[in-house]
Formats: structure tokens, C-alpha cells, sequence
């Protein structure tokens, strides 16, 4: 089969008309996965197909998926289970609407995702699931838990199936003869691919049971027995319903489950068991005409039409407030104002018009299509009749023939010499044949006739075509159904006279002898000759009665063409104006949303400065949750925009998420705000500055959403940006030592690992930043002081970069060679105390290379200390033993990694000795520059200097051993923080490292 025929027949079957797909797509669709030995061309063209955002698509999709599975090659479960997962995601996100085929879809998929995991699970099951008794048994493998445990599979799978079975019968309205109309059947026609399955699944689970029953206890199966029931009586009222539906009479022969359970308790009651069977009739598939309405149903609709025109003003403006998508009264505890009460006005005027113009749509296809099948009906009654005068004539001609061939048998048996009893008996024979063959002929013509009264009631009903459909449906069958019979009969008419014909001829080459007998043969015959030739006179006259109806109905047609050329330009400027009208008014409404939500946030910033925030102070908590939500609120505008460009007539979501922003980010303003009151100085002021950046930068992509054009370049980044670093903070703020989660804490390791090599590129990079500006700035020894402090710096970066990468290649060999048959996350859950002594240990190299960049950029610009230049390098020494220490304690002691890393860990110390040396050479160059100058100094001012000198040595070495009692009792509490909390076991072989050890040697 050529891809390209494939292709079309996918596109035709899944299309957005809300009617049945046609059933010789879907079989070609079927046939082309048997051909290509998988489904690659269906997904290709599935792909390209926008399923998220139309339900009509993705409802279709999910039907000939549905039967690809079912019918289709078996590689077509091997090539789709690729896309499971994002079959999962999308019916997650059309369960979010409870309207429509929003809900179907959501379902529908999810029964998919079922079947795919269920077969994946048991590929000993076929995809129409047709199995034997030994292939069930076998599936099982003669286990009884294997049994058990696909019982239970069975039962989650039927659930699914009667899930969507249930919710297609909700969601149809059962007053109505909704079998019969588009709508109705393009719901109905995926349960016939449902009634499949759960035959077979309700047939195999009461086997199944019956064979549980008799390997366990009747208590250990009461649940599956209560399970059971359950689904039993689910499953009998919806086939009881589905067979009263006219749909699935011609199409599906449903089975009827007995009236009682099967008695599992008794082993004998699996006898009185009989498989349900569902026939599909062979000659019979899926309607692919329009559908044929009733006439009640037709006025219905015309009435239900003239009465949405005739309320117009009430649909648009009279519905209740509380029905408004934007009534926030229950969230802010405000009344609307003026501005919301014209957003809602406008929103049910816009969703009105839109309404309005989608039953005008729907009404002007019905009629077309309506027109067009008249159209196609009478063309096919009229070939018909046509048909019908020119078998007529051809009957005339064949009975003329049929006459000269007797004269010239007759002339042939002149010389006839038989016996005149038996030439008398043969002639009655004859005489009997013609009379049977006169009366087949007269009921052929009397055939006929009927025909030509039923023409002449369709004749009298043309005028009133729309209202008389179904009449003209029930004629057309019935006379095809004539048709059929008539050319049957004339069939057997015409064998029946060759039958005549040939033992005619074998009797008079007999009976050449019997020439009296024969002339009075030949007077019946000709008797019969003038019969013949009144009935052909008659049939002529039939056909000219014919030709006439032809020439009414082509009149007719010509009418109802005049009509529908008419509708069509009717409808062409009806659609025109609808659609500017609905454009114009979804600028508006747009506009006006916009604008209230930039009003908000330019309130919200006016309050980043208010006195009445002082007296409250918010919960850093809460903000990051504000913050978590105005980022999912983004990434939905950013979809409604997209959604929005893509399909201008849906602007609701749009809408919903304009305004949703607008809330959110005000909240987010005041909350940040109102942090930052119990914040320290500095990370208040930056915290009050991000949300400041942040309303302005969502002002500007407000601004960009006024026009289309601009709407397609708008670009959210800044905004996120602004939202990291109000989280970053935020998280800063938060109080340390709360526990952690343990299935976080694998992703955790990999975060502050990757948190750790990102601060080091980034102190790196503002390393070359100050090395840059000194140059600029700074000349002779500053300038020498500062390049050879900086290029030491630069050094050490890159051996804690080395020292990093090291590191993770160890914790990588430690948890594939320590985790065994569990994952990674497991597996830090199961060493949580290693594992949170390898995030400290991580998070204190990365901040203490952020300290020592910035206590350089301060020596550099002359207003740091040399001294705690030289402290945050003895801070990375012990933090990179830290984090060898970590490692090492679950390391192999023969590993390769182990001893690079400990490699790495020297190179950081020696990196870490050269940064103190080059920082105390430097303090010695600035010092002597800026030694004291004595010349001018008296003996009493030099003798004040030495006096003061000696008493700040004194404090000095007060305030040192002071300083360092204290660092000792730090080191203290660190150290048993560190090795109690974060991952320092007892009896293991590795220890934390001292302070002695941490300290490179000075050079």
C-alpha cells in the first residue's frame, strides 16, 4: 500500500466534523500497518496533528488508535509505546475541562494507556484479546499467583472500559433519538470497539475465577468476588442499554448477560457458563452517509434555531452574574467595580456572538448537506427509471426474436411424424409453459406499475423534501428494494424461457413428422404474438410517462439548485459580518483586560515603598509559593498566546490567564515587600529591588500583548529571570536545618553539585571581571600586587573545578557499585547521613569560593583586608577536605577515583598555599609603600607613637586569643554538627578533617 494513501485515509479519518469515522478510512489505515509491519506512517501523521488543542481531533484519534491496537499489525503496540507518556499528559490536561469532549478524550486516553501497559504486561493476549481455553491457561503459566495477578489486571482494564462506556452514556441526552443524528453517532462509535473488548474481558475473568476458586480460599478471593459483582452489574445495564439504541441494531449484535452472577462458591456453576458472543454482520459497517433525522427531530431543531434568534438580547446580556468565570468576589472579599462588571458584560456578549455564529455555521452545513443528499437521491431515481425503460425495451426485443425463432421452427417441423397423443401431450405442455411464463411476465408488468404509483407519491412529496425525509429514505429503500426484486425476476424469467426455449427445440426436432398437431401449435403461437405486441405497446407507453417524471424532476432539481446557491451567499455575508464583529470585540476585550491588569501591578509597586506594610511582615514561605505560582501562570499565558495566534476565536483562556498574572504578580509584589521587612538589610534591599524589576518587566510584556504582531515577539524571559532571583533569595532567607526529605535527596546531590560548579564558573568569570577593571585603574606595585593575587585566585579556581568533576565521578562509581538492584534515589535515601554530609560539604566549596571572590574584589579596590583574604583560602582548604572526607568514606580503597581525587584535593591545598603567599608578599609591597616617615617626628612624638604601638600590640593579642578561643569552640560545634548530622557514621574509616589539616603550610 502506497504512504501517501495512508496518509489520506488517517487526515479523513481523524478530522474536526463532529460526526462517525468512516469506516473504510479506518480499514485502510488498518491495512497499511499490516502492509508497512507497523504503525511509523500513522504516528508521522499523528504528530503533525494538533490533538492537545482540539477534543474533536484528539476524540477521533483516539478511535483509530482504539482499532489499530484492536485489528492492526502487532508491531503497532511495540512502535506507540514511545508515546505513552505523552498520551498521559494529555489526558491529564483534558481532564481539566468537565465539558464537552474534553472528558471523553481524558477518559478515552487513559483506557488506552491502560490497554498499551496491559499487553505490554501479557503479550500472550492478542490484540482483539480472541484466545482459548489452553491459551488462557498457558498465559498463567500453571502458577496460581500469576492467575491472581491477572485477574486483578483484567479487572483494572474492564474498569476502564465501563469508565468510558458510562461516561459516553452521561453525557448523551437519552430523551432524545440521538442514534440517529452526527453528534450521537460520533460518540456511540468507539463503544463497539468497547463492547468487543469487555465481552472477552468479562468471558475471561469469570473463568479465571472459577480456576482461583479451586486452588484458594473463599475468603482470601472475596475481593475479587465483590470487584466482580460490581463490574457485572455495571456491565449488563450498559449492554441492556446499548441494544435499545437504533445505532447498534444494524451494525453489532450485543449479547445479554444471564439474569443472575455466576456462583463461583459451586465448581459445577462453570458449566452453566456461556461466553458472551458479539456478532458483527458481515455485509453491514459503519453508516458513511449523512445520518438520517427524523421528522420530529427537524422541527425541533428549527424551533430550537428561531428561538436562540428570537433571544438573542437575553443570551448575550441576561445571564446571572454568578455564572461569571471572573467573578473573584469569593477570593478577594471586594466588590467589583465598574471595569469588572464591562469584562464580564463584554465576555458574555463576545461568547454569545460566538454561539450564535457557530449554530449559523452549524445550521448552514446541515441545510447544504441536506440539499446535496436530495440532490444525489433523486439523480439516483431518476437513473433508476432510465434504467427500468430501457430494460423494458429490451424485454420487447428479446420477445420479438423469441417470435421469429418459433416461425422458423415452425417451418423446420413441417416433416414432424410422431405419435398425435404424444404430440397432444407435449403441445399442453408447452401450452402450460407459455401460460406460467404469461403470468411471471404479468407480474413483471404489474411490478411496473407500483413502481410508477410509488414515483408519483415521490413526485407530490419533492415540495416538502426537508419536512418528509425520512418518507424519501423509507421509498428509496423500498424501491431498490423492487428494483432488486424486479431484476431478480426478470432473471429468472429470462432462464426460465431459455429453459422453454431449449426443450422446444429438442421437442420439435422430434416431433417433424406431427405437422397437423404443429399448425395447431402454431395458431396458439400466434395467439400468443398478439398478446405480445399489446403488452409492448403498453410498456412504450410506461416509458413516455417516465420521460415525462424525468423532465419534472430535472426542473426540480434546478429549483432546489437556485435555493442553495441563494443560502450560500446568504451564509457567505452572514459569516462576514459575524466574524468582524466578534473581531472588534475581542480587541476590546482584550484591551480592557490588559490595562486593569497593568492598573494592578502599578499599584502593587506603588506599595513597595507604603508605611502600612511595616507593621506586617510576610512569610518567606509564602512567597516562594506565590513565586511558584505566577511561573505556572506564565508558561499557561504563554500557551493561551500561542492558543490565542493560532485560533483568534478562542480568547477565553487568554483572558483568564491576563487576569490570573495580573492577581498573582500584585501578591507577589506585596509579599516580597512585606519579607523583606524581617529581612536583614542587605538581602531586604535586593529582595525590594527584584520585585520592583519584576513588575516593571511584567508591565513591558503586558505592553507587547496589544497587537498580534507583537503578541508573536513578546518574550517572557526577563520576567523569569527576575522570578529566579526573587526565589534565590528567598531561599536564602529561609531558616537552615530543616529536614529534608528523603526521596529528595538524590536530586538534591545532584543540584548542590551542580549549584557548586556554577558558583565557581561564576567566580571565575568575575575574577577576569576585577583582574580587567585593575588594569584599567591601577598602575606599578597596586597593580602588580593585584594581578599576582587575582592569578592566584584564577589558579585555585580551576583546581577546585578539577577537584569538583573528580568528586562526581567517584559519587557515581560509589552509587552504581553500593545501590545494587535499587535506583539512585534509593539509594541516597538509604545513606541519608553520607549523603547529607556530601551536600555540606558541596554548598560549603561553592560558598566559600564566593566569599574569597568577593573579600579579593574588595583588597583590589583597596577597601578589603589582606587577613580575610587569607581566612576564606584556609575556609576552601578545609571545605575541599570536607568533601574528600565525605567521599572517601564510602569509597573503594583500591579506586582509581578515590586517588584522583585525592590528587585534586593536594592541588587545591597547594593552589590554596600560593593564593596566602601571594597574598602576604602583596600586604609586605603595600605595606612598605606606605611605610611611616619619621624625619619630621620629635623624640617626645616618636616616643607618644611607641607607647600607643605597644598598647595596640597589647589589644591585639587580647583580642586574638579572644578570637581564637572562639574559632575553636566554632570549629567545635561544626565539627559535631558535621559528623553527628550530616553523614560522619560511626566506625567508619574516614573522619573530618582538623583545623591543622584543613590549613595549607604558608610558603
Amino acid at each position: 500500500m502506497d504512504v501517501n494513501k495512508m496518509t489520506v485515509s488517517v487526515n479523513k479519518a481523524i478530522n474536526t466534523q463532529e460526526v462517525a469515522v468512516k469506516e473504510k478510512h479506518a480499514r485502510t489505515c488498518i491495512l497499511g500497518t499490516h502492509h508497512e509491519k507497523g504503525a511509523q506512517t500513522f504516528w508521522s501523521v499523528v504528530n503533525r496533528l494538533p490533538l492537545s488543542s482540539n477534543a474533536m481531533l484528539c476524540w477521533k484519534f483516539c478511535h483509530v488508535f482504539h482499532k489499530l491496537l484492536r485489528d492492526g499489525h502487532p508491531n503497532v503496540l511495540k512502535d506507540s509505546l514511545r508515546y505513552k507518556n505523552e498520551l498521559s499528559d494529555m489526558s491529564r490536561m483534558w481532564g481539566h475541562l468537565s465539558e464537552g469532549y474534553g472528558q471523553l478524550c481524558s477518559i478515552y486516553l487513559n483506557l488506552l494507556r491502560t490497554r498499551m501497559e496491559y499487553h505490554t504486561k501479557n503479550p500472550r493476549f492478542p490484540g482483539n484479546l480472541q484466545m482459548s481455553d489452553r491459551q488462557l491457561d498457558e498465559a498463567g503459566e500453571s502458577d496460581v499467583n500469576n492467575f491472581f495477578q491477572l485477574t486483578v489486571e483484567m479487572f483494572d482494564y474492564l474498569e476502564c472500559e465501563l469508565n468510558l462506556f458510562q461516561t459516553v452514556f452521561n453525557s448523551l441526552d437519552m430523551s432524545r433519538s440521538v442514534s440517529v443524528t452526527t453528534a450521537g453517532q460520533c460518540r456511540l462509535a468507539p463503544l463497539i470497539q468497547v463492547i468487543l473488548d469487555c465481552s472477552h474481558l468479562y468471558d475471561y475473568t469469570v473463568k479465571l475465577l472459577f480456576k482461583l476458586h479451586s486452588c484458594l480460599p473463599a475468603d482470601t478471593l472475596q475481593g475479587h468476588r465483590d470487584r466482580f459483582m460490581e463490574q457485572f452489574t455495571k456491565l449488563k445495564d450498559l449492554f441492556q442499554r446499548s441494544s435499545n439504541l437504533q445505532y447498534f441494531k444494524r451494525l453489532i449484535q450485543i449479547p445479554q448477560l444471564p439474569e443472575n452472577p455466576p456462583n463461583f462458591l459451586r465448581a459445577s456453576a462453570l458449566s452453566e457458563h456461556i461466553s458472551p458472543v458479539v456478532v458483527i454482520p458481515a455485509e453491514v459497517s459503519s453508516p458513511d452517509s449523512e445520518p438520517v433525522l427524523e421528522k420530529d427531530d427537524l422541527m425541533d431543531m428549527d424551533a430550537a434555531q428561531q428561538n436562540l434568534f428570537d433571544n438573542k438580547f437575553d443570551d448575550i446580556f441576561g445571564s446571572s452574574l454568578s455564572s461569571d468565570p471572573f467573578n473573584f468576589n469569593n477570593q478577594n472579599g471586594v466588590n467589583k467595580d465598574e471595569k469588572d462588571h464591562l469584562i464580564e458584560r463584554l465576555y458574555r456578549e463576545i461568547s454569545g456572538l460566538t454561539g450564535q455564529l457557530d449554530s449559523v455555521k452549524m445550521e448552514s452545513q446541515r441545510a447544504m448537506l441536506q440539499l446535496k443528499g436530495r440532490v444525489s437521491e433523486l439523480e439516483a431515481e431518476l437513473a433508476e427509471q432510465q434504467h427500468l425503460g430501457r430494460q423494458a425495451t429490451d424485454d420487447c426485443e428479446f420477445l420479438r426474436t423469441e417470435l421469429d425463432e418459433l416461425k422458423r421452427q415452425r417451418e423446420d417441423t413441417e416433416k414432424a411424424q410422431r405419435s398425435l397423443t404424444e404430440i397432444e401431450r407435449k403441445a399442453q405442455a408447452n401450452e402450460q409453459r407459455y401460460s406460467k411464463l404469461k403470468e411471471k411476465y404479468s407480474e413483471l408488468v404489474q411490478n411496473h406499475a407500483d413502481l410508477l404509483r410509488k414515483n408519483a407519491e415521490v413526485t407530490k412529496q419533492v415540495s416538502v423534501a426537508r419536512q418528509a425525509q425520512v418518507d424519501l429514505e423509507r421509498e428509496k429503500k423500498e424501491l431498490e428494494d423492487s428494483f432488486a426484486r424486479v431484476s431478480d425476476q426478470a432473471q429468472r424469467k429470462t432462464q426460465e424461457q431459455q429453459d422453454v426455449l431449449e426443450n422446444l427445440k429438442h421437442e420439435l426436432a422430434s416431433s417433424r413428422q406431427e405437422l397437423q398437431v404443429l399448425h395447431s401449435s402454431l395458431e396458439t403461437s400466434a395467439q400468443s404474438e398478439a398478446k405480445w405486441l399489446t403488452q409492448i405497446a403498453e410498456l412504450e407507453k410506461e416509458q413516455g410517462s417516465l420521460v415525462t417524471a424525468a423532465a419534472q424532476r430535472e426542473e426540480e432539481f434546478s429549483a432546489l439548485r437556485d435555493q442553495l446557491e441563494s443560502t450560500k451567499i446568504k451564509l457567505a455575508s452572514a459569516q462576514e459580518s459575524m466574524c468582524q464583529q466578534v473581531k472588534d470585540q475581542r480587541k476590546i476585550l482584550l484591551a480592557g483586560s490588559r490595562k486593569a491588569a497593568e492598573r494592578e501591578i502599578q499599584e502593587a509597586l506603588s506599595q513597595l515603598e507604603e508605611p502600612a506594610l511595616i507593621s506586617c511582615a510576610g512569610s518567606t514561605d509564602h512567597l516562594l509559593s506565590k513565586v511558584k505560582a505566577v511561573s505556572s501562570c506564565l508558561e499557561q499565558l504563554e500557551k493561551s498566546c500561542s492558543q490565542y495566534l493560532a485560533c483568534p476565536e478562542d480568547i477565553s483562556e487568554l483572558l483568564h490567564s491576563i487576569t490570573l498574572l495580573a492577581n498573582l504578580t500584585s501578591d507577589t509584589i506585596i509579599q516580597g515587600s512585606a519579607t523583606s521587612l524581617r529581612a536583614p538589610p542587605e538581602p531586604a534591599d535586593s529582595l525590594t529591588e527584584a520585585c520592583r524589576q519584576y513588575g516593571k518587566e511584567t508591565l513591558a510584556y503586558l505592553f507587547s500583548l496589544e497587537e498580534e504582531e507583537a503578541m508573536e515577539k513578546a518574550d517572557s524571559t526577563a520576567m523569569k529571570n527576575c522570578l529566579r532571583k526573587i526565589e534565590a533569595i528567598g531561599e536564602e532567607l529561609l531558616p537552615r536545618g530543616l529536614d529534608i526529605k528523603q526521596e529528595e535527596l538524590g536530586d538534591l546531590v545532584d543540584k548542590e553539585m551542580a549549584a557548586t560548579s556554577a558558583a565557581i564558573e561564576a567566580a571565575t568569570n568575575r575574577i577576569e571581571e576585577i583582574l580587567s577593571k585593575s588594569r584599567a585603574g591601577d598602575t606599578g606595585v597596586k597593580l602588580e600586587v593585584n594581578e599576582r593575587i587575582l592569578g592566584s585566585c584564577t589558579s585555585l579556581m580551576q583546581a577546585i573545578k578539577v577537584l569538583v568533576v573528580t568528586s562526581k565521578d567517584l559519587q557515581k562509581e560509589i552509587v552504581e557499585s553500593g545501590r545494587g538492584t535499587a535506583s539512585h534515589k534509593e539509594f541516597y535515601a538509604k545513606n541519608s547521613r553520607w549523603t547529607e554530609g556530601l551536600i555540606s560539604a558541596s554548598k560549603a566549596v561553592g560558598w566559600g569560593a564566593t566569599i574569597m571572590v568577593d573579600a579579593a574584589d574588595l583588597v583590589v579596590q583597596g577597601k578589603g583586608k589582606f587577613e580575610e583574604l587569607m581566612v576564606c583560602s584556609h575556609e576552601i582548604a578545609a571545605s575541599t577536605a570536607q568533601l574528600v572526607a565525605a567521599s572517601k568514606v564510602k569509597a573503594n580503597k583500591g579506586s582509581l577515583n578515590l586517588t584522583q581525587l585525592q590528587q585534586a584535593s593536594r592541588g587545591v591545598n597547594q593552589a590554596t598555599a600560593a593564593v596566602v603567599a601571594s597574598t602576604i608578599s602583596g600586604k609586605s609591597q603595600i605595606e612598605e609603600t606606605d611605610s611611616m616617615d619619621f624625619s619630621s617626628m620629635t623624640l617626645t612624638q616618636i616616643k607618644r607613637q611607641e607607647m600607643d604601638s605597644q598598647v595596640r600590640v597589647l589589644e591585639l593579642e587580647n583580642d586574638l586569643q579572644k578570637e581564637r578561643q572562639k574559632l575553636g569552640e566554632l570549629r567545635k560545634k561544626h565539627y559535631e554538627l558535621a559528623g553527628v548530622a550530616e553523614g560522619w557514621e560511626e566506625g567508619t574509616e574516614a573522619s573530618p578533617p582538623t583545623a591543622q589539616e584543613a590549613i595549607p603550610e604558608k610558603e
